[in-house]
C-alpha cells in the first residue's frame, strides 16, 4: 500500500468509528498507548504505514497476556485499526486483503465497532464479487445428487449392527400423518424431501456459489488435537481453503 494518498469517503462509511474515535484514543492514551494514538491519528489523515503500525501495536496488546486480562479498550483499538487498514486496501483494489483484515476485527476486536465492520464487509464483499450477486448454477457440489450406495453403507457399519426391520420412507409427510402413523405407533420413518424447499439445500451445496459469496472470508476453526490432555487449537482460515482442505482433501486455486 502507498502511504501518501488520503482516504476517501466513497469506500465504506464508519459512523460509529467517526463518533467514537476520539473517546477510544483518549482511553488508549490514558493506559499508556501514546504510540498507538499517534499512529492512528496519522492513519486517519491518509498515512497507510501508520495504519499498519497501529494495527500491529493493537495486535501485540491483544497477545500481551491471557485473553481475559486484555483491557477491553485494546479490543476496540484493534477493531479501529482494522477499519483504517481495510480502507487503504479497499482504495487500492485489494478487496481480499481488506476482507481478511475486517474479519480479523470481528474475530479479535471488541463489540463497539462491530456494526461498522459488518457494514464494511458487506460493501467490500460485493466489490470483491465484481457485482456478480449471489447467483447459483455451478456444477461442483459438496454432496452429489442421488441415493447413497447401500453396499458402501454396509461396508462401513459394524457387523450385525442392522436389524431386519424395514423403515418406511415417505415424502411430504404432514405433521398429523407423522403423529398418527408413526409417533403414536412407535414406528420409525424416513422423511424425504423435508428440506427440499430450503434455499440453503441448493446454495450451500454449490461450491461455486460458496466461493463467490464467502470464498475470501476469514473464519476461526477449532482444530482438535489427537491427545485428550492437550487443548484444542483455534486457527483462522479462508473459508474456501478450509472447504478444500477438509472436505475435498486437496488444494484448490
Amino acid at each position: 500500500m502507498s502511504s501518501s494518498a488520503a482516504v476517501t469517503d466513497d469506500q465504506f462509511a464508519t459512523p460509529t468509528l467517526d463518533a467514537e474515535s476520539s473517546g477510544i484514543l483518549q482511553f488508549v492514551s490514558s493506559h499508556g498507548g501514546y504510540a498507538y494514538v499517534r499512529m492512528a491519528t496519522l492513519a486517519a489523515t491518509g498515512d497507510s504505514r501508520a495504519a499498519e503500525a497501529a494495527h500491529e501495536m493493537a495486535w501485540e496488546q491483544l497477545h500481551s497476556g491471557p485473553w481475559h486480562s486484555v483491557l477491553p479498550v485494546w479490543r476496540d483499538a484493534y477493531s479501529m485499526a482494522c477499519l483504517l487498514v481495510a480502507r487503504f486496501h479497499c482504495r487500492d483494489g485489494e478487496y481480499k486483503e481488506a476482507l481478511r483484515v475486517l474479519d480479523m476485527g470481528l474475530i479479535m476486536g471488541g463489540m463497539l465497532l462491530r456494526g461498522d465492520l459488518d457494514s464494511a464487509i458487506q460493501i467490500i464483499s460485493a466489490k470483491s464479487r465484481g457485482g456478480g450477486g449471489e447467483r447459483e448454477g455451478g456444477k461442483w457440489r459438496l454432496v452429489e445428487d442421488g441415493e447413497f450406495s447401500k453396499a458402501e453403507v454396509l461396508r462401513v457399519l459394524p457387523v450385525k449392527s442392522l436389524t431386519g426391520k424395514l423403515v418406511a420412507k415417505r415424502s411430504g409427510l404432514s405433521l398429523e400423518g407423522f403423529l398418527r402413523d408413526h409417533f403414536l405407533a412407535g414406528s420409525p420413518v424416513i422423511i424425504s424431501d423435508g428440506m427440499a424447499h430450503w434455499p440453503a439445500s441448493r446454495k450451500w451445496n454449490d461450491v461455486d456459489y460458496l466461493r463467490r459469496v464467502a470464498g475470501d472470508r476469514t473464519v476461526p476453526v477449532e482444530v482438535n488435537t489427537p491427545s485428550f490432555f492437550l487443548p484444542s487449537q483455534v486457527r483462522t482460515y479462508h473459508s474456501f481453503d478450509f472447504v478444500a482442505a477438509y472436505t475435498f482433501a486437496k488444494e484448490i486455486t
